[in-house]
């Protein structure tokens, strides 16, 4: 019988764990790695083979995602009286499902602690059920040649488990030791740096346990740096890490200045659950996904009020958590300990990778570094994940999860679909290529703002364009003209000489969320994309908007009134300006008790009253993210913000309170839906009925529920009109505004109450991390 396995089945262990089926079968035949996967000739009695079929589907290793599995009876083999492993099987193209990172396992903690074993304390322990995938491997098929482990040569200790199919480090591509696997070593940062990523990687240990004493001593250095309140830049498996004390108040602050992030949460890594637990609340499903193979950031609630949580994640009630998941993790931070442990970057820049490319970009913020000499192939930063009463919402979907594919849907006909390549958008930017029915969405790779991360989308880009030597049909993109992620597509479209097709922003939100959900490309929904910033058809910016949309196309059907936005995007840093800006535009008056008046200066007033009047620089604007930074002002929250939704995230959680303390009794804000080319929803009344509750003494947080209820409320009512013309019964929520769970929860509460199918995001960011995903359905759909 011949067998093809396609899906996530290199890499994981898939071959070993064929062969030893074989075996203990008594069955004859191969397995190889192929372009699409895995393939398997099995021969032997009938009852043999159909078993072996059977346990192939239920056995497989857990790391393994099997797509799909094809069985034929073929001719018996010749001459193969055993079963092999054979070499991988070369191809002009892949689609076999590259496997994520993935975090050490037990059997490899448990060596890592037994000072009997040869690999006692070694940082880059690893088998076939763990360790780096994604950023070690430079193309397909996953052979140790292939990937960045190449130079390291085997010890014959190394190479016979390696060439053992009964071992578990069989054909382990990243296996190694204390004598011939990466080292690491500790260089203050006041130190001259010297090029170690040129140190023959070739070199032999001599005397193992000396090795084993110089590694122990540099980790001893890093703890003790860590202890007394430095920060040190420590490579991991996908990037830099900058770590520091976490509970130590001067740390976090030095570390705020340096990287210029002066209120934006940081994460923190612990190195087991009941760390986590002293200052955390955890409940079973953020359990399951701290301890899960992909050790995400989890974002959980804080159990306590301290001056460290205060300084860690200042004014929110959540703090990100991972646990250690390389070796290298394990062996530094004690348990007990807990170390903020944040993207190796300056603000907004991608993650560094390599040695020398930290010590010139991390030198002014580091003390010290941990380097290694695993070279890190493409850079993979932390996921960022939350858990909701209706599952898990992806924040950043990076290591761990990237590139695993989302299944496109498949079409009845056999026509091959044009291979995508989409460029994503501008903030939390990713990458997707959709190859047949399989989308392959990139990591994280930052902010597209800088030097840096542009270099980072271009290496992200031909990393995945090598890895399934892929050469695109055509070429996907937003259609802001200022994006510098739509310059990119262009420059690429123009050198490969084929199709850009340019994407509306928020029917790239729709068809991301269409697409996870494997939906028909012609099968439309009622989508509500709400976010802050968004090119539209007619020029403006959108981001209140309520389309019918399918993959291939859509139609606005509402949307919120159009303000004026003076500055454009400086507004997002001025909460105070939108909220001005949107009284500005109902004819509400500036009363000077108002907060958001009382931020600006009387000169400041009257030349943002002269701006408007005079439309200089105010862009016109649907944003439901502008609407909740004006609320949030108004209601005295935040008038200035220090990171991207900071104004709306501090209203959520203080509407939280409220809610949680049964101290909503269920009201709302009056609104008005008006007919035109579009539905309108009027907003004017409420935001006059916001002032007077201000003015009232009402909390922030009684307003914000409110608020919140009142934007529930209004989509419900104008997807129950859509229903009514349409006969569409389905919503979907979509946009960076999604990462509110509050009003997510209360949306799909109101649409399910009036017997709405809602779908929401579990495997892609609802953010603009997902925009690359959308853009390659619809260029797919619309080149079909």
């Amino acid at each position: 019988m011949s067998i093809r396995v396609s899906g996530v089945v290199q890499g994981v262990g898939f071959r070993p764990f064929v062969w030893r089926l074989a075996h203990q079968l008594g069955c004859s035949g191969l397995v190889c790695n192929d372009s699409s996967g895995v393939t398997i000739e099995v021969q032997g009695p009938e009852t043999q083979v159909t078993e072996f079929l059977r346990r192939l589907t239920n056995e497989a290793p857990s790391s393994a995602i099997i797509a799909d599995i094809v069985a034929n009876l073929c001719a018996a083999i010749e001459a193969e009286p055993d079963f092999v492993i054979a070499d991988s099987r070369p191809a002009e193209r892949f689609t076999a499902g590259v496997p994520p990172d993935i975090s050490v396992c037990s059997d490899c903690l448990d060596e890592l602690r037994n000072s009997a074993n040869r690999r006692f304390n070694y940082p880059f322990i690893n088998c076939t059920n763990c360790g780096p995938r994604f950023t070690i491997i430079k193309s397909l098929p996953y052979d140790r040649q292939l990937t960045t482990m190449q130079g390291f040569r085997l010890c014959d200790s190394c190479r016979q488990e390696y060439e053992s199919p009964g071992d578990r480090r069989f054909h382990a591509e990243p296996n190694a030791c204390l004598e011939c696997g990466p080292k690491i070593w500790f260089i203050e940062s006041h130190e001259t740096y010297v090029d170690f990523d040129r140190v023959s990687v070739e070199a032999r240990v001599s005397n193992p346990q000396a090795e084993r004493e110089r590694s122990r001593s540099v980790l001893d250095t890093v703890r003790e740096r860590i202890a007394h309140g430095q920060t040190i830049a420590i490579k991991g498996v996908g990037g830099f890490h900058l770590g520091c004390d976490a509970t130590n108040l001067v740390a976090i602050e030095q570390l705020r200045r340096r990287k210029r992030r002066l209120e934006k949460p940081f994460a923190v890594m612990v190195a087991d659950l009941e760390t986590c637990e002293l200052f955390a609340k955890v409940n079973p499903t953020e359990a399951k996904l701290l301890t899960s193979p992909q050790r995400p950031i989890v974002l959980l609630e804080k159990r306590l009020k301290t001056d460290w949580l205060d300084a860690v994640a200042p004014g929110n009630p959540f703090i990100g958590v991972m646990l250690a998941y390389s070796p290298l993790h394990y062996l530094l931070i004690p348990p007990k300990q807990i170390w903020v442990m944040t993207s190796g970057n300056l603000s907004d820049e991608s993650i560094a990778i390599g040695n020398a490319d930290a010590w010139v970009r991390l030198r002014s913020v580091a003390d010290g570094f941990l380097f290694h000499n695993r070279p890190i192939c493409v850079a993979c930063d932390d996921s960022v994940i939350r858990s909701t009463d209706q599952g898990i919402l992806p924040i950043r979907r990076s290591r761990g999860y990237a590139p695993l594919a989302v299944q496109l849907h498949k079409r009845s006909s056999t026509h091959d679909r044009p291979t995508v390549f989409a460029t994503g958008g501008e903030l939390k930017a990713t990458v997707c290529l959709a190859v047949g029915s399989q989308a392959y969405l990139s990591q994280h790779i930052g902010d597209m703002g800088n030097v840096e991360s542009q270099h980072t989308m271009e290496q992200v880009s031909k990393h995945l364009l090598e890895l399934y030597r892929a050469r695109p049909d055509v070429i996907a993109s937003d259609m802001h003209p200022g994006y510098l992620s739509v310059g990119w597509a262009e420059r690429l479209a123009g050198e490969l000489g084929i199709p850009l097709i340019k994407t509306q922003h928020h029917h790239a939100h729709a068809a991301s969320l269409l697409a996870e959900h494997g939906w028909p490309e012609d099968k439309q929904i009622i989508a509500c994309v709400f976010d802050g910033t968004g090119f539209g058809t007619d020029g403006t910016i959108w981001g209140g908007e309520w389309l019918l949309a399918s993959i291939k196309e859509f139609q606005r059907f509402g949307h919120l009134r159009q303000v004026p936005l003076p500055g454009g995007d400086a507004c997002i840093l001025r909460p105070a300006r939108s909220a001005l800006a949107h009284l500005y535009a109902e004819s509400i008056e500036w009363s000077a008790n108002l907060s958001c008046v009382q931020t600006l200066t009387p000169a400041e007033s009257t030349l943002l009253k002269q701006q408007l009047d005079k439309g200089i620089n105010c862009p016109n604007t649907t944003s439901l993210g502008r609407l909740f930074d004006a609320v949030s002002a108004l209601a005295g929250v935040r008038q200035q913000i220090n990171y991207e939704g900071q104004a709306a995230i501090e209203l959520e959680s203080l509407t939280e309170q409220v809610f949680r303390a049964s101290e909503y009794e269920g009201a709302s804000y009056s609104y008005q839906w008006v007919q035109h080319a579009a539905w309108e929803l009027h907003l004017g009344e409420m935001l006059r009925q916001v002032i007077a509750d201000c003015q009232a003494g009402i909390g922030a947080g009684c307003i914000g529920a409110k608020f919140h209820q009142t934007m529930a409320k209004a989509t419900s009512d104008i997807c129950e009109t859509a229903r009514l013309s349409t006969g569409i019964a389905t919503v979907g929520l979509t946009g960076g505004v999604f990462q509110n769970v509050l009003l997510t929860r209360l949306i799909r509460s109101n649409l399910e109450e009036r017997g709405f199918q809602v779908l929401t995001h579990s495997q892609v960011p609802p953010n603009d991390a997902g925009l690359a995903l959308g853009q390659a359905a619809i260029a797919r759909a619309q080149m079909a």
